[in-house]
């Protein structure tokens, strides 16, 4: 009976390291990035009062934000890593940042320029989007699942997320995966390392 036992786990210790090993292989050689779902279709007006959808963004890698002018807090952070990004890819046409208010009542496309200036925002497909607020808030909490809300006791009085998705050029929302093998399918665009990442992981959809 001994006999057949160690035989028994033999086979089970193989089956299993042929299994880690195929699952190893697959990892390697399956793809750099996880391939999220489609950004809804959206239509909104820039800075310049030009008017900005998915097709805008056709054939370009793009990094995506929902924020408001007057933020007291996360904001001021988001976008001055968002220059970063936008430094690092400075003159690639084939680059672009969506910028979306959350507080669009306010945030008219001539606040939106005047901010864009205060913040470097030189590149010319670096859009500041505003719209109608209904039409925002479906698109963050249904579209992006990213929460988005207005709270009258915080700062500023709008709740909203501090995270960058990173679009493909096919308009798939995309991102690297963790060290446990899950999809991040977010970037904090409060943290140094997330925004290196994110720079990474641009350029590498860019090639």
């Amino acid at each position: 009976m001994k006999k057949y036992s160690y035989v028994g786990i033999s086979f089970v210790i193989l089956v299993f390291g042929i299994w880690a090993v195929n699952e190893i292989t697959t990892r390697l050689s399956g793809p750099d990035f996880y391939k999220g779902e489609a950004v809804p279709d959206f239509s909104f007006t820039n800075q310049n009062g030009k008017t900005v959808t998915n097709k805008t963004f056709e054939g370009k890698v793009y990094v995506l934000e929902f924020f408001f002018t007057t933020c007291p807090s996360i904001c001021p952070i988001m976008n001055q890593n968002m220059k970063k990004i936008q430094d690092s890819f400075y003159g690639n046409p084939e680059f672009g940042i969506a910028s979306i208010t959350i507080d669009p009542e306010h945030d008219t496309p001539e606040v939106m320029k005047k901010y864009a200036e205060n913040y470097g925002a030189k590149h010319p497909h670096w859009h500041f989007l505003t719209g109608e607020k209904q039409t925002i808030y479906k698109l963050s909490n249904e579209g992006f699942k990213l929460y988005t809300a207005e709270e009258e006791n915080a700062p500023g009085g709008f709740e909203h997320s501090g995270l960058f998705a990173l679009i493909d050029q096919e308009g798939f929302i995309r991102s690297r995966y963790d060290e446990f093998g899950n999809p991040k399918i977010y970037y904090n665009g409060l943290e140094d390392n997330e925004i290196e990442m994110l720079k990474e992981d641009i350029q590498k959809l860019l090639k």
